[in-house]
């Protein structure tokens, strides 16, 4: 599901689940006081507390499906003289943010940045001891040989945008 449907789908729940609340009540309950300064039970209407609770339980499927379901795609490198290569576009986090290559394999990935976010300017690679400054609007090249198979994780100079390059065996031994 696009990004923008979930996001203003959660923003009118909320919207509305806010709204009902203040609508249900009089302005005569809002100005009623109790003497003895306890709060005192407004009874609601019966459409309101099923759309508040309809609006809740949407806004928890919406994040459950955000957080647990919505796994990006892994993309394959594809071989390009000799090295594993593959773009990453850098706008609003990495695209694909899950790069599948080969190891003992040189690797080529390159990042292009299209996001002004500070924290965007630059890419970790702590398992290759990598960190590369990301100019924006250029592509940078980093290359590097995975020895091991495993994941291994790339993020922002704040750690704020993660990514994973998932090493598998190599079916040969050919460099």
């Amino acid at each position: 599901m696009n990004q923008r449907v979930v996001g203003l789908l959660a923003g009118l729940g909320l919207l509305w689940g806010t709204a009902s609340g203040a609508l249900a009540l009089t302005p005569h309950e809002m100005e009623h006081h109790s003497p003895t300064g306890q709060f005192e039970q407004v009874e609601q209407p019966l459409g309101v507390k099923i759309g508040v609770t309809v609006g809740g339980l949407a806004l928890i499927g919406l994040e459950l499906w955000w957080f647990l379901l919505s796994k990006p795609k892994a993309q394959q490198s594809r071989l390009e003289a000799g090295r594993q290569t593959l773009t990453i576009e850098v706008d609003g986090g990495y695209s694909p943010s899950q790069v599948v290559v080969k190891a003992g394999r040189p690797v080529r990935l390159r990042f292009h940045r299209k996001d002004p976010n500070s924290c965007l300017e630059q890419v970790l690679l702590p398992d290759f001891h990598i960190a590369a400054d990301l100019p924006m609007n250029q592509t940078r090249t980093i290359d590097f040989i995975p020895e091991q198979p495993g994941e291994y994780f790339f993020t922002c100079g704040m750690n704020m945008f993660r990514g994973v390059i998932k090493v598998e065996a190599s079916n040969d031994n050919v460099v």
